[in-house]
């Protein structure tokens, strides 16, 4: 009986709603649906990931070093084809990748789970295993929420056909691949809350890739009994450049800095006119340039973070002849 009850109501509910949408003869827009509303949130967060804090389009794009910082060329975001080899440490050639959506020559035909993967276990659609230049062991530790939002993000990016030509290394890939630092699955990686402003900017120090240029690198590799040491030197033809030493070593290292002057290291380049200018010999390799897009609190955590770690005394020349 108590489902008969229960039955009649909806009914009667379902009529009236019927009844009084007949009655009103206005032609309404439809309003924007949660759904759409979070995709775009999903989109934002996305671009802000992609573009100021993991800096794909950094890699996977072209960049214009007649600038300071060397920032992205308009038109070639995502397209692939920047040269790494001997003089940035790779034992022979590789190229960053075309991870614009076109079909033929970029990732227009990976599925979400095929990007993650490529992204996060350096494995890519065809099975084929990336050189490590390509930072997947720290997307590894990311928040698969942020993964899938820049992934989301760059199914946006304007369709590019540019075939990139394939790697030259002198070994074989695999003295390369070393599956025992990943994590078999994302599925539990959590952001930190940005409250706990040292693990927080941990997360996001790892996912700016800081620590794969800040650190000394040695004939065997980098250096990892010294991280954030910098002393990594960028030979990019026109210029050289040391990374520096973003230890809390005061002597060295970033240890006497304030917050305030490590924020101001960023933020001078958020107006184009600041890195709109040609350097020469005196140019960084770091894309600043789009770093000082990342907010003030990310920064601020970033610098709470570095400051939480071991200080390392290593003097580094920034423009070694």
């Amino acid at each position: 009986m108590r489902k008969v009850f229960v039955l009649a109501a909806i009914l009667v509910i379902s009529m009236a709603v019927v009844y009084f949408s007949s009655c009103n003869n206005e032609t309404k827009e439809p309003e924007p649906t949660a759904n759409k509303d979070s995709l775009e949130q999903v989109i934002k967060r996305g671009e802000y990931l992609t573009v100021h804090v993991a800096m794909c389009l950094g890699c996977h794009s072209k960049r214009d070093f007649s600038k300071y910082s060397g920032p992205v060329m308009p038109g070639s975001e995502g397209a692939g084809g920047e040269e790494f080899g001997e003089k940035m440490g790779v034992p022979g050639v590789v190229y960053a990748r075309n991870i614009t959506p076109d079909a033929e020559t970029g990732i227009g035909t990976w599925t979400d789970d095929e990007i993650l993967r490529s992204v996060t276990h350096g494995i890519s659609k065809n099975g084929d295993t990336l050189f490590p230049i390509m930072p997947y062991m720290n997307y590894n530790r990311m928040a698969k929420e942020d993964l899938l939002s820049i992934i989301a993000y760059i199914r946006t990016l304007k369709p590019i056909k540019s075939k990139v030509a394939p790697r030259q290394l002198m070994a074989p890939i695999a003295a390369f691949y070393a599956p025992q630092f990943l994590q078999p699955t994302i599925e539990g990686n959590v952001r930190p809350p940005e409250s706990d402003r040292v693990k927080y900017g941990e997360y996001m120090t790892t996912f700016a890739v800081c620590g794969d240029c800040h650190i000394p690198m040695t004939p065997k590799g980098p250096d990892m009994s010294r991280p954030f040491a910098g002393g990594f030197t960028f030979d990019v033809g026109t210029f050289k450049v040391g990374t520096a030493n973003i230890t809390p070593d005061s002597a060295t290292g970033i240890g006497a800095w304030t917050e305030e002057r490590f924020l101001n290291k960023f933020t001078l380049y958020r107006e184009e006119k600041n890195y709109d200018f040609n350097p020469g010999k005196e140019n960084s390799y770091m894309p600043i340039s789009a770093y000082a897009g990342m907010k003030d609190d990310d920064l601020k955590a970033i610098f709470a973070y570095l400051h939480s770690i071991k200080p390392i005394s290593n003097k580094v020349e920034k423009y070694p002849k």
